[in-house]
């Protein structure tokens, strides 16, 4: 496909208006459609929504269109758009139906897609390629654009939105994370390798009322020569395949070479306290471990948090991506030769299984001090999104302990994070409990093992009294040595802190003891 077959965005201004006049929203979906037949389309099943939208109305029409890419009448297409100019822009396509009516059918599929705070956005793709569309992902041509996908949510999810002069959107695709960018950014640039997804992001930003990117083609950081900027965001093509065949998922590059070097280039783009934040996968190797392998990716001048949400062995990972191009549908013996692929791919490289998670770069002055803080973590439990809000949270509470030592914590006041829940476990009617559990209802959503101790150290935390002063009164209540409680309590603290469980008091001066 070339990108003069794409639409032109000349009247985006006026469809949009047509599609907000009919409700065609994430939140008129769900009401015109029913969460049954909301759901089945998230599943590509599309027979429920379909019937939901037998009736000849605006938002019906709308519907059969743009999400199960079904042709309408002229007339029913008159009725909900601006049909000349969406023609001659090239949104829509006239063609003779089986009983000789003029039909009008769409060109790209266009999704609604709710902002975080209650925009009405649209994401345009190719036909068939919104995740939920009306045929799924299955197998497309290699240029193809996706639309909105569990990964592009989740990328937006955990992105940090403070106002921000310039902002990257390196594999912009169809422009999602763009869209999301320039609510907070002064300038947007967005980067692809394929030019027909920069269209795309073309085409979202209009639709959606956003102001216009700066668009620039090409692989990587090339794009944009020496140019810093505040915040980076990519969700890149980090599938880790034999050969470059789908450019939208496939990186081109050996291994998981594509996101190393992605990563490890950032840090020469990032201004100072500006963050970098991917989507990445990443291979374990036989014989080395998988967090000393991605701390090697991890740039001179920056903090870094690199989450480890799922690990799938080799043969559920081939088995999924030939899933997703469709060649489970696909001749036996050549869907067999390509698994074959995959594992002699997997084999060659001592690959044992691949991981997939978060990527949180941020340029510091203590890390270019050689103090760098970098954390890396397994974590497939549920989180409450956004976590754009913890991820900057996160980063100021190690800026926070960088700079205490086990005195300067003692001496500290602290407040106990909201949400916070204490939760004892043992058996019933036991005078104690076996162990007590501190549980976060927000955000990572962790809970840590704590003893009776700490336990009650976070209960008092109320930001009144200074650590050592708290520890000691639980001391004359254990009986126990306030010296010694006083020297092996500032681990468990620091730990509490370093969670996000126990939050420094705001505006209270450290004084001495």
């Amino acid at each position: 496909m070339s990108t003069s077959s794409l639409p032109a965005p000349d009247h985006a201004a006026d469809l949009r208006e047509a599609l907000l006049a009919a409700d065609f929203t994430a939140d008129g979906l769900l009401d015109r459609l029913g969460a049954a037949a909301y759901a089945a389309l998230a599943r590509s099943e599309t027979v429920p929504a379909l019937r939901a939208t037998r009736g000849d109305g605006p938002l019906d029409t709308l519907v059969r269109l743009f999400l199960l890419q079904r042709p309408v009448s002229e007339e029913r297409a008159r009725a909900a758009l601006p049909l000349e100019a969406c023609v001659a822009d090239g949104w829509l396509t006239r063609a003779d139906g089986a009983d000789g009516e003029a039909e009008v059918r769409a060109c790209v599929d266009v999704r609604p897609y709710g902002g975080p705070d209650g925009e009405d956005w649209f994401i345009v793709s190719d036909l068939g390629c919104a995740v939920g569309g009306a045929g799924g992902i299955g197998s497309r041509e290699e240029g193809v654009v996706l639309g909105v996908g569990g990964a592009s949510t989740t990328l937006a999810g955990i992105t940090v939105r403070t106002p921000v002069a310039s902002a990257l959107d390196l594999g912009t695709g169809s422009g999602i994370q763009a869209l999301h960018a320039a609510q907070h950014a002064t300038r947007v640039t967005a980067t692809d390798l394929n030019p027909r997804a920069l269209e795309f992001t073309r085409l979202t930003l209009a639709l959606s009322g956003a102001a216009p990117a700066d668009l620039r083609e090409g692989s990587l950081f090339e794009p944009v020569g020496g140019e810093t900027f505040d915040l980076i965001v990519s969700n890149p093509p980090f599938v880790i395949s034999p050969g470059a065949r789908l450019t939208y998922r496939d990186g081109g590059m050996g291994g998981d070479d594509l996101c190393r070097t992605l990563v490890r280039q950032a840090g020469d783009h990032l201004n100072e306290g500006g963050y970098a934040q991917f989507l990445a996968n990443w291979q374990h190797v036989a014989g080395e471990d998988w967090q000393d392998r991605l701390r090697s990716w991890v740039p001179y001048g920056c903090d870094a948090w690199i989450v480890q949400r799922e690990v799938q062995d080799v043969a559920q990972y081939a088995e999924l991506w030939l899933r997703d191009s469709g060649d489970h549908r696909s001749d036996p013996a050549e869907y067999d030769e390509r698994y074959e692929a995959w594992l002699d791919e997997f084999e060659a490289r001592g690959t044992t299984a691949v991981g997939f998670g978060w990527i949180t770069l941020r340029k510091s002055a203590a890390a270019a001090a050689g103090r760098p803080s970098v954390v890396l973590e397994e974590w497939p439990h549920a989180v409450q999104q956004p976590l754009g809000q913890a991820v900057r949270q996160h980063f100021a509470r190690q800026d926070y302990l960088r700079d205490q030592d086990d005195a300067a914590l003692l001496a500290g006041h602290f407040v106990l994070a909201a949400e916070v829940v204490q939760e004892q476990v043992g058996l019933p009617g036991a005078e104690d409990p076996e162990h007590v559990v501190l549980r976060q209802h927000r955000g990572m959503m962790r809970a840590t093992k704590v003893d009776a101790v700490a336990a009650g150290f976070a209960g008092v935390c109320d930001g009144s009294l200074p650590a050592g002063r708290i520890l000691d009164a639980i001391a004359q209540l254990m009986a126990e040595d306030p010296v010694l409680l006083r020297d092996r309590t500032p681990q468990a603290i620091r730990l509490l802190v370093e969670e996000g469980f126990l939050e420094p008091a705001p505006g209270v001066e450290t004084r001495g003891e």
